[in-house]
């Protein structure tokens, strides 16, 4: 005989399919340890900003081409003993820099300028085990977020070409070139120069991208994508493209001392071209090596970059975003500093702690963009009355 059914009971209880979890990919668990690599990559990012400053002292203080050979490994180790140090001092005694420029140089003051290029290549060491401890760590311990890995290898990648470019770098200064009948290369050459700090704002570039990326869930990047300003985040791409332009020319004006000619602004040698701007035969090497038209493209470039600043930033005013908004205030507000930073480094021949400032300028500005654009692709929400 059949079982009597309570009167509330549903028919077919027995047979209700197991209750299923709600949502999507949207409400999904995130998988990775996602906050942990992004710590990880903001101790990178610091790591390489500070590799940017200290290389641009190493510069500054003539110190680049102090070590004349390039020992991945057991240069790690510095001179430590007196025969140590006679050793590296007589090796550079044979380039030369040392031969044309610095002959009356002690021992003492190579030690220093040594030192500068011994901590800049051990940085760059510093960089490569941080790296590689964490990439290895997150790996073995499968911490990486589906479609990530390939990215976080990428960026060592770049950092083992980073240090072959800037022994490439270093080696065009030390076989003393002729570039002409009177005179020989005593630097490393300025485009070498520009590709090796190029590399450096592309890794310091993807870093900033990454960390950005990983601040939000894969949920929260789905959602705020839906809100993409299309428009804007073109124009900011434009902005991106016509700043690292500028970098490279910055680098081209480093590599030259070009920054030490030409004091007056807003016109150059009191006419708005440089005398002489086509001088150097043939006339591609005056876009390398002539300190007036390097110094006058750069100064151009700077020009346009603000001109085109302004026209973003007046779009990005109308945007329905506030933290849009604010992120192009950002930009602008810095574009200003760094303006002016590069005005006054002129004016004053570009002493090192001028120069530095606006190298470090460079960096937060290019973070800045990097940074409006990223929330031009990932747009956050906000309050109506945000709104």
């Amino acid at each position: 005989m059949a079982q009597k059914r309570a009167i509330f009971e549903e028919v077919g209880a027995e047979q209700r399919p197991a209750e299923q979890p709600k949502g999507g990919m949207i409400d999904a668990r995130p998988k990775g340890a996602r906050k942990a690599i992004r710590v990880w990559l903001i101790v990178l990012f610091a790591l390489v900003a500070v590799m940017i400053a200290v290389g641009g002292l190493t510069r500054l203080t003539d110190s680049g081409l102090s070590i004349t050979e390039w020992r991945p490994v057991t240069g790690a180790v510095p001179p430590l003993s007196e025969a140590d140090w006679q050793a590296e001092f007589a090796k550079y005694q044979e380039i030369p820099e040392f031969q044309l420029q610095n002959a009356d140089m002690t021992l003492s003051e190579f030690k220093t300028i040594y030192w500068w290029e011994w901590g800049h290549r051990q940085l760059g060491r510093v960089i490569g085990l941080v790296w590689a401890l964490g990439f290895v760590g997150f790996l073995v311990t499968r911490q990486i977020p589906r479609g990530w890995t390939g990215r976080l290898l990428a960026l060592g990648a770049l950092g083992g070409l980073q240090g072959a470019i800037g022994w490439w770098m270093v080696s065009s200064g030390l076989g003393g070139d002729m570039l002409d009948v009177d005179s020989y290369r005593l630097d490393v050459a300025s485009y070498r120069l520009a590709t090796h700090l190029g590399l450096a704002f592309v890794i310091l570039g993807l870093i900033t991208w990454f960390a950005l990326q990983l601040s939000r869930s894969e949920a929260q990047l789905l959602t705020a994508r839906r809100g993409r300003e299309t428009g804007l985040m073109g124009s900011a791409g434009i902005l991106v493209g016509l700043a690292f332009f500028q970098i490279l020319l910055g680098a081209l004006v480093a590599g030259i001392d070009a920054g030490r000619n030409y004091i007056d602004w807003p016109l150059m040698a009191g006419g708005f071209f440089p005398p002489d701007p086509f001088a150097i035969e043939p006339l591609w090497r005056n876009f390398f090596e002539n300190d007036g038209l390097v110094q006058f493209l750069h100064r151009m470039s700077a020009y346009v970059l603000t001109v085109v600043a302004v026209v973003v930033f007046l779009r990005a005013r109308k945007s329905s975003y506030r933290k849009t908004r604010a992120a192009y205030h950002g930009v602008i507000a810095m574009l200003a500093v760094q303006m002016v930073l590069g005005v006054v480094t002129v004016m004053h021949s570009s002493p090192w702690y001028l120069a530095i400032l606006h190298q470090i300028g460079a960096v937060a500005l290019w973070v800045l963009i990097l940074r409006a654009r990223h929330q031009n692709a990932y747009p956050q929400s906000q309050s109506l009355r945000d709104a």
